[in-house]
């Protein structure tokens, strides 16, 4: 059974940015490669997966073994990208940006970039639309010009373009039951993204951005001041439990889409989720101090909630 999903006006034209790629260029041949060369192609990817995301790496280990090669490969694409903005400047930075969409659009990769071959063929074997690597691409490319957000619905709008993608690229590789699954994978991405904002918003700071909505903070009498000095008052923890309230409720919106992914995929989708939504439980339990300690989750936390993910996962919707 499927529950219709509450649509908010910011929603819309996220919705309509993910219908394009459906329409886009989908690999139909495999990639010619020396298996071997493959191989170590895809545990480079596993590698960069496990160095860079634990819980991501933790996730995806729930995956069948060819599912589980491919979401790593995604992983390490989506990694290079967001570097190559996170260590260059300007310029600089949208030429790499220009070069790597280059490569990684390349359907006959030469093997020389680990992460372009894995990738390339990842997204051949499953059929992944190329418009949501270009969207992602595009996505990252945001950050080169744009720091600062005025309202939610612009920054759902940079949410889509660096992680609903992500989960949408995801979806073709995990298994899906119809199109329906879309704007489910489409709010599970914003509501990914919007942890990640809310566990960074000092490590942010320091590099220049600032992706709290602006209108949002001044709602709550809080200035960029009052961020660079880490300030952690009754104001600054009413604006977080607002944030984290919102937050939870984009989790709990996008859980039914879980049930519309293949059987052998929804447990890794929603440990996943899980498992960045309890980062919000940290930041909560930290009265929303995000400046002097990074909010997560440990190892063991991680494997306790896992039991309660799975079968949660194995409901029927």
């Amino acid at each position: 059974m499927r529950l219709d999903i509450p649509l908010q006006s910011w929603e819309h034209q996220l919705l309509t940015w993910a219908q394009e790629p459906l329409q886009s260029l989908k690999l139909s041949h495999q990639v010619k490669a020396d298996s071997e060369l493959l191989d170590l192609a895809y545990e480079h990817c596993a590698e960069m997966t496990r160095y860079h995301s634990k819980t991501f790496y933790l996730a995806s280990s729930l995956l069948p073994h060819d599912k589980r090669r491919a979401v790593r490969a995604l992983y390490a694409f989506c990694r290079v990208t967001d570097d190559l903005v996170d260590r260059n400047d300007g310029a600089d930075a949208l030429e790499l940006l220009d070069k790597w969409q280059t490569k990684v659009s390349s359907h006959y990769p030469d093997g020389s970039d680990m992460v372009a071959l894995a990738w390339a063929d990842a997204r051949a074997r499953y059929q992944i639309p190329a418009g949501y690597a270009e969207q992602l691409i595009q996505g990252v490319r945001r950050d080169v010009h744009q720091q600062r957000y005025t309202t939610f619905a612009d920054l759902a709008e940079y949410s889509y373009g660096v992680a609903s993608t992500v989960g949408l690229m995801a979806m073709y590789i995990i298994g899906f039951e119809d199109e329906a699954a879309v704007p489910y994978a489409v709010k599970l991405g914003v509501a990914l993204q919007l942890t990640n904002i809310l566990r960074d918003v000092g490590e942010d700071w320091r590099a220049g951005r600032l992706y709290l909505p602006q209108d949002e903070l001044e709602q709550f009498g809080l200035s960029e001041a009052d961020i660079a000095n880490g300030v952690n008052d009754s104001r600054w923890q009413a604006f977080m439990d607002f944030q984290i309230a919102r937050n939870r409720q984009l989790y709990a919106e996008a859980e039914a889409g879980i049930a519309m992914l293949n059987a052998d995929g929804r447990f890794a989708i929603a440990a996943a989720a899980g498992l960045y939504r309890a980062i919000l439980d940290d930041i909560e339990a930290r009265r929303g101090d995000i400046f002097a300690y990074r909010a997560h989750v440990s190892t063991i936390g991680k494997l306790r909630r896992l039991p309660r993910i799975w079968f949660g996962s194995m409901k029927s919707i």
